[in-house]
């Protein structure tokens, strides 16, 4: 087969030059430039837009767009000149409405137009990087309409005056509004921000600057906030109607400004209706709205918080240094948990629950209750009150509750062991005469401060219920151990407790009757018999005794009283008359308990089964006491307290603290050489502050007796001072 020839293509233009009409441009622009005549004059619907638009098209396509587009220019410049000329003719209130119609007018003719003129849009114009149609055309209606001398400032003052006739209340035409606001935006932002939006919150700044300063001469703090409100929410509303959404900041931060920031202060102490008397008549409606006021404004919050810290701690150190207040510890407490409670409830309801006000009032709290050193006394005695009887008859729900805000006060206490002192001594109070509400109550809050303070706070609490048990198990055990000598002997109920675990008391005792030191010398027998390397001593001052007694024409009682009282009573059996000093030098009763005693059996008004002469209040040491024949009670069981101070004396109160005081020493020097262990060297300043750390769960060491502590940890060669620098300390391994 021959190879097949390989031929070459070629395209050749046509022969004969196409010449176009010369004036084909000025005819093809007339008939487009007569139909946007007639777009604008409303006679658009006699057009043929596929004719004009393929019109459009071969004028850009035989290269004279740049006709078409100055053409384009031209024409509209002259519509809209006309257009500007009917606007500024529109009287008064015509001026919107007629504005916003030929506005209506020109984007319907723009749309037209752009649709005619499409093909120049998407090849000339970015080709020659020309405005397109469209923005030219609002291009052309800001510069001949909007920006018209005679019509812009008019506008402007125009949109200002409807503003403020509806601030003043007046009904306005909001669509209207919304529309030529729109037009605006649709301008462009700098548009709607330079002719509008600036003069605007200009105007706003001075109108509520006036007012408010109207109203803070007119009103009180409540109305001005509520005014103030008010004006807020209209704002809000009127961006929603028909402003710009990113002006709603704007006018409100000027509102905020002008209203609530320039008064802030004003209003805060502003006489008989400021936030300390909001607070003191527990308006929560007028608190809650200056909150979401007042957070809106830089700082807003903390001038809130200040006068409420500054007034609460006011009215917590007059309660805490009130001497008449201090006289009774359960309602000093009971008045404590009152305020906590009605500046909880405020700030749950009115401030949000706001973790900041809630840190405020804790401090607040804390500072003014460690004022009293006696705080933490009478919260243990609140809650001996409570326990003993204070909760009979309430629900689980309420108990929890108590405990838990008896444990809100705890927690404010930087003295946590002095707590713990007194609440040994109540409790041991509590158990021993069985005088508690429930145990399970006061486990309950065992358990609250194990969680709170760890187990080393609460071991020897748990320790004294342990005893408790314990004793009923060795009683029964002793009666068991008497067999039918059982009922020779007055009835006896031991508690043994354990030395380190309760209150420690004085060992001084009294003579027992001859009735009861039988049974007695035969429990200690039997105890040390069962239990080898123990030691007992009496705590006769902790008991107490039910004995059964006669008085005139035969009227029988069984009275509930004191060992101490038991022991004075006993000694009437064998005589009618004793003076003070035969009843001390026979039961030897320590002088204070002694008084005590014969003053709640003889002066106690419906339970004096003693007679005295003289007859007065106080006992002294030449008075004598008689049996009181015509003692009478309905009941048949008479209790006799002993009159005993709620309240620790002054020098009980020494001794207590003297107790806490020593208690803390072998704590601190615990501290201090587990630091130096694992740190070896440090500086005085360092162990002050970890020492301080450390034990502050529990109490708030002196820098003085941290101080003495490490002295004393230096003179027994644990630490030794650096020879150099004599403010370093070196452990001693």
């Amino acid at each position: 087969m021959s190879a097949q020839k390989k031929r070459n293509f070629q395209i050749e233009a046509f022969k004969h030059r196409v010449v176009v009409d010369p004036k084909y441009a000025e005819k093809t622009w007339k008939i487009l430039d007569h139909a946007i005549h007639e777009i604008y004059n409303h006679n658009a619907s006699g057009l043929s837009f596929e004719e004009l638009y393929r019109n459009a098209y071969n004028m850009v396509l035989h290269k004279f767009g740049e006709k078409l587009y100055s053409g384009l220019v031209s024409t509209m410049t002259s519509h809209l000149k006309e257009i500007a000329e009917s606007i500024e003719a529109a009287q008064g209130d015509l001026f919107l409405e007629e504005l916003n119609r030929k506005w209506a007018d020109h984007n319907k003719a723009l749309q037209m137009i752009r649709d005619i003129l499409m093909y120049m849009d998407r090849t000339f114009i970015p080709s020659t990087r020309k405005t397109p149609v469209h923005e030219l055309g609002l291009n052309l209606w800001r510069d001949n309409i909007i920006h018209s001398s005679n019509i812009r400032s008019r506008l402007h003052d125009t949109l200002l005056e409807l503003v403020q006739r509806e601030r003043t209340g007046e009904v306005i035409d909001r669509g209207l509004m919304r529309n030529v606001i729109k037009m605006l935006m649709d301008l462009g932002s700098s548009v709607y921000q330079e002719d509008f939006e600036k003069p605007f919150l200009e105007v706003s700044a001075d109108f509520y600057r006036g007012e408010s300063q109207q109203f803070i001469e007119s009103c009180d703090c409540g109305d001005f906030l509520k005014k103030a409100e008010r004006r807020l929410n209209e704002e809000i509303e009127r961006v929603t109607h028909y402003l710009d959404a990113k002006s709603e900041a704007k006018i409100t931060n000027v509102v905020e400004t002008e209203m609530i920031k320039c008064h802030m202060q004003t209003l805060v102490h502003m006489d008989n209706s400021g936030l300390v008397n909001m607070i003191v008549d527990d308006k929560y409606e007028d608190l809650g709205r200056m909150y979401s006021l007042f957070r809106r404004v830089h700082n807003g919050l903390s001038i809130i918080r200040d006068v409420m810290t500054s007034h609460i701690r006011d009215t917590g150190k007059q309660l805490v240094t009130d001497p008449e207040r201090l006289k009774d510890p359960v309602d000093f407490v009971q008045r404590l948990l009152d305020e906590k409670d009605k500046h909880d409830k405020i700030i749950s309801l009115a401030f949000s629950n706001d973790k900041t006000f809630q840190n405020a009032l804790n401090s607040s709290f804390e500072y003014f209750i460690n004022l009293n050193p006696r705080s933490p006394e009478y919260i243990s005695l609140f809650v001996d009150d409570k326990l003993r009887k204070g909760l009979k008859g309430v629900s689980e729900e309420d108990v929890e509750m108590v405990l838990d805000k008896v444990m809100m006060l705890f927690r404010y206490l930087q003295e946590k062991d002095v707590f713990e002192k007194y609440y040994k001594q109540h409790l041991a109070k509590r158990l021993l005469p069985g005088k508690t509400v429930s145990d399970d109550v006061e486990r309950s809050l065992i358990v609250k401060l194990k969680t709170e303070c760890g187990y080393q706070f609460t071991s020897k609490l748990e320790g004294m219920f342990t005893d408790m048990k314990t004793s009923q198990d060795t009683m029964k055990g002793f009666y068991a151990s008497l067999g039918p000598d059982v009922t020779d002997h007055p009835q006896l109920t031991v508690q043994v407790l354990t030395t380190g675990s309760w209150p420690s008391q004085s060992s001084a005792t009294c003579n027992l009757p001859s009735e009861i030191l039988g049974i007695c010398e035969k429990f200690r027998t039997y105890y040390l018999g069962t239990h080898t390397g123990r030691r007992l001593s009496w705590q006769t001052n902790m008991g107490y005794a039910d004995i059964k007694a006669t008085f005139g024409k035969g009227q029988r009682h069984e009275l509930n009283v004191s060992t101490y009282q038991m022991c004075i009573l006993m000694l009437f059996n064998s005589a009618d008359r004793l003076s003070y000093r035969e009843i001390e030098q026979a039961t030897e009763i320590p002088v204070l308990d002694l008084k005590r005693s014969l003053q709640s059996l003889a002066c106690a008004k419906g339970r004096n089964v003693l007679g005295k002469e003289p007859m007065t209040k106080e006992v002294g040491e030449d008075d004598s006491f008689f049996f009181n024949d015509k003692f009478s009670c309905k009941l048949y069981k008479v209790k006799i307290g002993t009159v005993v101070a709620q309240k620790e004396s002054e020098p009980e109160k020494l001794e207590t603290r003297q107790r806490v005081e020593e208690d803390r020493k072998p704590q601190i020097e615990a501290a201090i050489v587990r630091i130096m262990k694992s740190r070896r060297v440090l500086d005085h300043n360092n162990i002050v502050t970890e020492v301080t750390k450390q034990l502050q769960s529990r109490f708030l060491p002196n820098p003085v007796l941290i101080k003495k502590r490490i002295e004393s940890l230096i003179e027994r060669e644990f630490l030794e001072r650096d020879k150099v620098d004599r403010k370093l300390y070196r452990y001693l391994a």
